[in-house]
C-alpha cells in the first residue's frame, strides 16, 4: 500500500481521535510523516506497530479497526497513544527495513553486565550492573523513542509484530511480568489460529506450553518494563496466517490490554 493512501485512510478517524505528527523522515527525497493517534482517558495504553515493513498486519489492523479500539478504550476510560506505522517506507515497500536499508529494530536500551561490558539483551534472570537508554538507532526508532520520552510511563504497552520465518499459521507472544493475564489472551485467540508452543524462535529461545516467552531484548517493550510499566507484551502472528485471523488476534490482545490497563 502506498503510505500516502494509508495516511489518507487513517485520517478518516479524526472525528473520533486526535491524529498528530511526531516527526518526519525522508527517503529518496520524499517525506514520510510519522503519525500518532491519541484519545483521552484515566490510564494510558501505548500501542506500536509496523517496526518491520514486511509485517503489515499490525498497521492494517489499526487502520481498519481503529474505531472498535477507540470504543473499547472509552468504555473503560483508558487513554490511547497509538503509533500505527513506525517504519512507513518499509511498510510501503514491503521490506523489513526502511528504504535506506537502515534497521528500525526496536532498539531502545543497552545493558551493562559489569562496568564496561555492554550488551543489547539479557536472558530472564541474568544479572546485570545497570541499563541505559540507547540513542544510536535509525531515524524512525529514534523519533519514536524521543516522542515516548516526552510522556510519563503509561499503564500498559503492546507492540504488534509478525514472524516471517515460522512456516505455519500460528501466533505467540513475549510478555513481561506475571504470565496469567496473557495466558487468558492466548485462550481467547485460539478461536482464530493455533498457538506456537515449544517453538524455537529468536536466538533459539523457545516458547512455553502457552506460546509465551520472557526475554529482555532491549526493545521498546523491554524499555517500558524497565521504566516500571506494569503491563507489557509483544504479540507475534506469523505472516503465513491469513490477514483476517491476524486482525482478530490483534484485536483480542488490544482489547485485553485495555482491560488490564483499566484495572485499579
Amino acid at each position: 500500500m502506498d503510505y500516502r493512501d494509508y495516511v489518507e485512510r487513517l485520517r478518516r478517524w479524526e472525528s473520533r481521535a486526535t491524529i498528530g505528527q511526531y516527526g518526519e523522515v525522508t527517503e529518496h527525497g520524499r517525506p514520510f510523516p510519522l503519525l500518532c493517534v491519541t484519545t483521552p482517558g484515566a490510564r494510558e495504553l501505548v500501542v506500536t506497530a509496523g517496526f518491520h515493513g514486511e509485517e503489515p498486519a499490525g498497521p492494517l489492523t489499526l487502520l481498519e479497526h481503529l474505531g472498535e479500539v477507540i470504543d473499547e478504550a472509552r468504555a473503560h476510560d483508558v487513554a490511547l497513544r497509538v503509533f500505527p506505522c513506525v517504519n512507513p517506507s518499509g511498510f510501503e515497500g514491503g521490506h523489513r527495513y526502511n528504504a535506506s536499508g537502515e534497521q528500525p529494530n526496536n532498539d531502545f536500551l543497552r545493558y551493562e553486565l559489569t562496568p564496561g561490558t555492554v550488551v543489547d539483551e539479557v536472558g530472564e534472570g541474568q544479572p546485570f550492573h545497570a541499563w541505559q537508554p540507547f540513542y544510536g538507532s535509525p531515524k524512525e526508532t529514534l523519533a519514536l523513542h524521543r516522542e515516548l520520552e516526552r510522556h510519563a510511563p503509561p499503564r500498559g504497552a503492546l507492540d504488534l509484530h509478525q514472524d516471517a520465518w515460522v512456516k505455519a499459521k500460528c501466533f505467540y507472544a513475549y510478555h513481561f511480568g506475571a504470565a496469567e493475564p496473557y495466558r487468558a489472551l492466548v485462550k481467547q485467540s485460539l478461536a482464530h489460529a493455533k498457538v506456537a508452543v515449544h517453538l524455537a524462535v529468536h536466538n533459539l529461545l523457545r516458547t512455553d506450553r502457552w506460546g509465551l516467552i520472557v526475554h529482555h531484548d532491549g526493545s521498546n517493550s523491554d524499555w517500558f518494563h524497565r521504566r516500571g510499566v506494569p503491563h507489557v507484551a509483544v504479540l507475534e502472528t506469523t505472516t503465513r496466517t491469513d490477514l483476517v485471523a491476524c486482525h482478530a488476534i490483534n484485536l483480542v490482545w488490544i482489547r485485553g490490554m485495555i482491560r488490564l490497563v483499566a484495572e485499579p
